[in-house]
């Protein structure tokens, strides 16, 4: 168990390091009072907190989830705390992105808006364009996650089909100025992608939407009224924004490695699909015994209707992978913001135990994976890694010890 502390503590210090609240609260430093402040994703609660204090008097709309909800109103007093849903937006993200845009329209010339804006904001907040229903959308965003296309293919047909996302927001904002302070989930850091780039221009046309969803072998699956959308013309430009980048996946991983003296922080983020991931890992693992560390989001082809998320499966087939290591080893891969997929678990640590304790259950870990069901095989080992919501998010970060 002592090797699991460690790398639950070396996990830790890269979630610690994306405080929202310290990082808001650093550039926020002599800042002016806004006339609105705006705070989305799965960090807007604690990102909020440092602006409410500074500028209690300021009107304040807050939109997260449920979990990172609860208590919300009374760290942040006078402030409007909306709940949306994630990975799948409900009508609740709709009436939350309804609210946004009111607010932000609100505002006239000479004013300016404070925004804050953290992951998990494509699904907590939504505003589709004229013609297509929350449900249409929502069908869209599970057929764009059950396909395993990477972060900045997803977000490209959410924005062109989005009257927030893709520079909607600052479009909404207009003419009044706006500051974005940004806490990064993507790998990489392209503002466009945050999410679904609110504040800045978009990734690409409706064009290029269409073309990746007729590659992808979606275009005939969506509903009609996202097909029509799409052929229409592109919205007006951007506005200029000031933004400014507060915390990310890389500055997480750099501190894990700072908690970890010796360690070798691989310069390659874990992306792409689990499988492919799972092979790197077990290729770093042959080289012999260390500390190794990634930052990174990889991707799930969804096969079944299973319980799990891309770090439990990502460690369930890391332990397949490593079978047939004959050292000691242990492998922990968890989402920072304490959420892997619609399950109460960051992710997990498997060890060199895990396939027996499975087996032991009466559980077969290649059944389960053929369905996408890493949950209940890690939870009838044990090895589920459960920290709670942690209130940040700057996507996935991944620790593999080899050797005692």
């Amino acid at each position: 168990m002592a090797v699991r502390d460690t790398l639950v503590d070396i996990f830790m210090a890269g979630v610690r390091r994306a405080d929202p609240g310290a990082a808001v609260d650093l550039a926020l430093q002599d800042a002016a009072a806004p006339d609105l402040i705006v705070s989305l994703g799965k960090a807007s609660v604690a990102m909020a907190r440092p602006a409410v204090a500074r500028f209690g008097d300021v009107p304040c709309l807050v939109v997260t989830n449920p979990e990172n909800a609860e208590g919300a109103e009374e760290v942040l007093p006078g402030a409007r705390v909306l709940i949306g849903d994630h990975p799948v937006p409900s009508e609740r993200s709709a009436a939350a992105g309804a609210a946004v845009l009111d607010a932000a329209e609100g505002l006239s010339a000479g004013q300016r808006a404070l925004v804050l804006v953290s992951g998990g904001a494509s699904a907590l907040v939504v505003a589709p364009v004229e013609g297509v229903s929350t449900s249409d959308k929502a069908e869209v965003s599970r057929l764009l996650l059950g396909a395993g296309l990477d972060i900045q293919a997803m977000n490209l047909v959410r924005q062109s089909l989005s009257r927030i996302k893709g520079g909607g927001l600052a479009r909404a904002l207009a003419p009044a100025s706006a500051e974005a302070l940004i806490l990064s989930d993507v790998v990489g850091d392209d503002l466009s992608a945050i999410a679904s780039g609110p504040m800045v221009p978009p990734l690409g046309s409706r064009s290029d939407a269409v073309a990746l969803l007729k590659t992808s072998g979606l275009w005939d699956q969506i509903p009609a009224s996202c097909r029509a959308a799409l052929a229409q013309n592109d919205p007006g430009p951007v506005p200029q924004v000031e933004t400014r980048l507060v915390g990310s996946n890389r500055l997480s991983a750099e501190a894990m490695l700072a908690a970890a003296p010796g360690a070798v922080l691989d310069p390659v983020p874990l992306e792409g699909d689990v499988a492919d991931a799972a092979r790197h890992v077990a290729k770093a693992a042959m080289a012999g015994p260390g500390l190794h560390l990634w930052g990174g989001e990889t991707t799930v082809v969804l096969k079944g209707e299973g319980r799990g998320g891309r770090n439990q499966e990502l460690a369930l087939r890391v332990a397949l992978a490593l079978s047939d290591l004959d050292v000691p080893w242990a492998f922990l891969s968890g989402g920072t913001d304490g959420r892997d997929g619609p399950t109460d678990a960051a992710g997990a640590i498997v060890d060199q135990g895990t396939l027996g304790r499975i087996a032991a259950a009466g559980l077969d870990v290649h059944d389960l994976l053929a369905c996408n069901d890493s949950y209940p095989a890690l939870e009838a080992a044990g090895d589920l890694l459960k920290i709670g919501g942690t209130g940040t998010n700057v996507a996935d970060l991944q620790i593999l010890q080899v050797g005692d």
